[in-house]
């Protein structure tokens, strides 16, 4: 239940306006879901922020909808998923936890700024405009690895406080 209800934080986390530049909870939420669900269940998180890319674009923003220009997400919404799974769902340790929020930003900024690059006339198609391009995103990557890492240390990080918290309790009580 715990990882559904982080992907509708994730959601909300994109709809909700705020002035911090992708400041989301989208990669913590898909690292947690891949970690704490079956992969069978990894489309309803895709298709819940599939979903919201298709709302913010033409509802939000009254963008035209091209779903080519999506396609490299929506696979890195499910490649999050599964890494999540791969790195978090059986052994769980220091290093993979540091390393899954690490992984997850920095693969969603290589990707999408290349695709941003490959795709459109902002920045000349030379090494030149595809520098700029990267370093037009680094406030972008900045803040998506904040916000991954806060929000994997917040959903893995509470539920084992409160189990240790709960368990100093009962020896208290049994003392």
């Amino acid at each position: 239940m715990g990882a559904y209800l982080l992907v509708v934080v994730a959601v909300l986390s994109r709809v909700i306006p705020h002035p911090w530049m992708n400041f989301t909870a989208v990669g913590g939420g898909l690292l947690y879901f891949g970690a704490r669900r079956p992969l069978r269940e990894a489309v309803w998180p895709v298709l819940a922020l599939v979903a919201t890319d298709v709302y913010l674009t033409v509802a939000f923003y009254h963008y035209a909808w091209h779903t080519s220009a999506y396609l490299i997400t929506w696979v890195w919404y499910a490649a999050v998923v599964v890494l999540g799974r791969i790195l978090l769902s059986r052994q769980m340790s220091v290093t993979r936890v540091i390393a899954a929020p690490i992984i997850a930003s920095t693969s969603f900024f290589a990707v999408s700024n290349y695709a941003v690059w490959a795709g459109s006339l902002l920045y000349p198609h030379t090494m030149a405009g595809l520098t700029a391009c990267y370093a037009a995103g680094l406030a972008f990557y900045r803040n998506d690895l904040l916000s991954t890492t806060l929000v994997m240390g917040l959903a893995f990080g509470l539920p084992m406080f409160a189990h240790r918290l709960a368990g100093q309790r009962a020896q208290k009580l049994a003392a």
